[in-house]
């Protein structure tokens, strides 16, 4: 019913503005709770509710509603403006797009959480963007595919825990199998997004940054630099917020007017947040209804044979990703289904892990109700399909993995040792 609503008839219509995001999903929760068969209404609606209110959930409108107070003070003080500066003195114009592609990358890695790059780079991005006379989704996908490429790969991701947990492999194992699958992507997205940062100079020749911007551009520093130490998200979003009022208060603006840019902020995720709660609660139903076990059901463990088993793990992963909109939720989903597969077909437990954490790394980042999509679109005020024409990484990375499939290691690559610890 979403799918129909918001991508459907978006394709059909040729614009992903003219329907809202918020009332597809509205339509497709109540389609979910009057399918919701064998329960009284009062128990699918607290099914729904119970789902929504998950405290995963809950966490998450959290750092929604800290990013938007954040983002909105800072871009109200000028300390987003005079990032930008700096960041176009420092790069040359050319490499701003590549440069903003690897920096996703290197703090995701360093954070191991996808929604903390986003948070810490799209106010920014955006800015770049505008300066750079160049479109703001282009800039918002570089940063969603960085972001995703060090969420496979970092040592501390909740999907690299996840899938080494249920598969039973070591940490260092499967970075090295993710490794040879996401690097060639990477490498494959960096060289389109330095073509495409060639035709998008023309505004930014005449940057230049004044000492007396080094306090505006303090409190984004320190907000970009606790994340790449791996500091939690809130208090990063926290610390950012006191570093930007200590920076500006004293300098004339007045603590009404703070406050009304912080309350700007937390309005201006009011739609995001509604997204969110309805999404997990109509996710929510689904598994109750046996939505996933009824997926699971569909991959069979007779005739697919060793790469056709690897192609299976993807498969299911991805289904679920999609019906989930979280890509640890859809590893732990299916971690057991996908460790049978893998002793029954020799497929080794780190070849396992890397095929679940990448496959759901790809879904999470192409769904257009992904919370990173979600996030990106709401700090950067984008419909949260419009990057996907610059999603260059997911679709290298899935090119990349089905090489991998087709033309990977043998069964005799796997050995006794690699199902010890399993």
């Amino acid at each position: 019913m979403f799918l129909a609503l918001y991508v459907g008839a978006s394709l059909v219509i040729g614009d992903f503005y003219a329907i809202p995001i918020t009332i597809a999903l509205v339509a497709a929760s109540i389609w979910s709770i009057a399918i919701y068969r064998g329960h009284p209404l009062q128990e699918r609606i607290r099914t729904f509710s119970e789902s929504a209110g998950n405290h995963n959930i809950l966490y998450m409108v959290w750092i929604f509603i800290l990013a938007g107070t954040f983002a909105s003070l800072a871009k109200g003080m000028g300390a987003v403006d005079a990032t930008v500066r700096l960041t176009l003195v420092c790069f040359p114009a050319d490499f701003v797009l590549p440069a903003i592609f690897l920096a996703a990358c290197l703090i995701s890695m360093s954070i191991g959480t996808s929604v903390g790059t986003v948070v810490a780079l799209t106010p920014l991005v955006v800015e770049l963007a505008q300066s750079a006379g160049a479109p703001v989704p282009l800039y918002a996908a570089a940063v969603l595919g960085g972001a995703f490429f060090g969420d496979n790969l970092s040592f501390i991701s909740d999907t690299t825990i996840a899938a080494t947990r249920t598969q039973g492999c070591r940490m260092s194992d499967k970075f090295h199998a993710n490794l040879r699958i996401a690097l060639p992507a990477a490498v494959i997205t960096l060289a389109i997004y330095t073509v495409i940062g060639l035709d998008s100079t023309a505004a930014v020749q005449n940057a230049s940054f004044a000492w007396s911007d080094v306090r505006l551009v303090l409190p984004y520093l320190l907000v970009i630099g606790m994340a790449a130490c791996g500091v939690n998200v809130t208090v990063v979003l926290i610390c950012g917020i006191i570093a930007a009022l200590a920076a500006s208060l004293p300098f004339g603006m007045t603590p009404l007017e703070a406050a009304g840019l912080m309350g700007k902020g937390v309005e201006s995720m009011s739609d995001l947040i509604v997204i969110t709660l309805l999404a997990a609660g109509m996710l929510g139903i689904v598994k109750a209804a046996g939505g996933i076990d009824y997926l699971l059901s569909l991959i069979t463990t007779r005739g697919l044979g060793y790469r056709g088993a690897q192609a299976a793990i993807a498969v299911i992963t991805s289904c679920v990703n999609l019906c989930t909109a979280n890509n640890t939720v859809a590893i732990l989903t299916t971690g057991s289904l996908s460790r049978s597969l893998a002793t029954r077909y020799g497929i080794s437990p780190r070849r396992a892990a890397s095929l679940l954490d990448t496959s759901s790394c790809i879904t999470q980042c192409l769904i257009p109700f992904g919370a990173q999509t979600l996030l990106v679109s709401g700090m950067a005020e984008i419909s949260p399909a419009a990057p996907w024409p610059y999603l260059f990484y997911p679709w290298a990375l899935c090119l990349c993995l089905a090489g991998a499939i087709i033309i990977g290691s043998p069964r005799h690559a796997v050995s006794t040792a690699d199902f010890a610890e399993a």
